[in-house]
């Protein structure tokens, strides 16, 4: 069988209409992390299964040690299980948080996204349904733009992105932005705007597509 075949090949087992969400993130001073457990709240509440994973840590020891916020973080998160490909393969949904770097992926997302090749080629990322968030120190350094990157990956995947849109008050009062709830973050690490309903909104909705994709597949 070829690529193109195990691309397209249709399942014809019978699927249960149960989400699996994995909320993968990324977070240096914890910003993400909180994203992440609130999404992981509103896929609860959506009656998903879900899991909290964070991708590998790859900077530099000495970095990390310069900057007590860091190491405190990595310390207070050490037992948040790391992603493995089998938690995406397990994955119906899946929501992404990660701060901008110059307008674009941490490189620990980028990273563990170009691990994600066999998984691709097996056709095992079709059809996941996906959705991101991003946090950055004031609201035009990039946050728009490396959701937007990460959906560019997400496309190559035959992914299926459920962004937010305008579809509830809570992405207004966020912000108002629609390819994912996004944040600024003052030089104390504190939030600006209050996200939590966006961020559980987000996952909601996310949650919600994955299960018509879900049992549309079933049938």
């Amino acid at each position: 069988m070829n690529i193109f075949q195990k691309l397209f090949k249709k399942e014809t087992t019978q699927m249960s209409s149960k989400v699996n969400l994995a909320v993968i993130y990324y977070s240096s001073n914890g910003t993400n992390f909180q994203l992440a457990q609130w999404a992981a709240e509103g896929g609860l509440q959506a009656g998903a299964d879900v899991k909290i994973l964070k991708v590998p840590e790859t900077a530099p020891q000495s970095v990390i040690d310069g900057s007590p916020t860091w190491k405190a973080h990595l310390e207070a998160t050490k037992d948040i299980p790391t992603v493995s490909l089998a938690d995406l393969e397990w994955a119906d949904a899946i929501i992404f948080s990660m701060p901008t770097r110059f307008g674009n992926l941490p490189a620990q997302m980028k990273q563990f996204l170009d691990t994600t090749g066999s998984l691709w080629f097996q056709g095992k990322t079709v059809n996941k349904v996906v959705s991101a968030m991003t946090s950055a120190q004031n609201p035009n350094a990039g946050q728009e733009q490396t959701i937007l990157q990460l959906y560019t990956s997400m496309y190559h995947w035959g992914a299926i992105v459920a962004a937010p849109g305008f579809t509830d008050p809570s992405v207004f009062v966020a912000g108002g932005n629609p390819y994912g709830t996004s944040v600024t973050v003052d030089q104390n690490g504190a939030m600006k705007e209050d996200v939590r309903a966006a961020a559980e909104h987000q996952a909601k909705r996310t949650v919600t597509v994955a299960k018509w994709v879900k049992n549309g597949l079933g049938q």
